[in-house]
């Protein structure tokens, strides 16, 4: 999935949707994982460090993901595919 260019993030989990004026706060991982979707690295790319850096078992971070990604598309905030 692929972050709108027109959002904007900061280290410290806020971000924001200049289009619909909405804004949000994320946890530390959250904004993490906003920098590496900003930055181009792929879904697969961010769940192998995502599980490299954090105990996480694979189908507890699919689950998660499954729905951080649900959670995105609801905000209006990834590229429509």
């Amino acid at each position: 999935m692929k972050l709108k260019t027109n959002i904007a993030t900061s280290d410290n989990g806020f971000i924001f949707n200049p289009a619909t004026g909405d804004s949000y706060t994320s946890n530390p991982i959250a904004a993490a994982i906003l920098t590496m979707m900003k930055a181009g690295k792929t879904d697969a790319d961010i769940k192998l460090q995502l599980l490299d850096i954090y105990e996480v078992e694979s189908k507890a971070l699919e689950r998660d993901w499954e729905d951080w990604i649900l959670q995105l598309k609801d905000a209006n905030l990834l590229e429509a595919r």
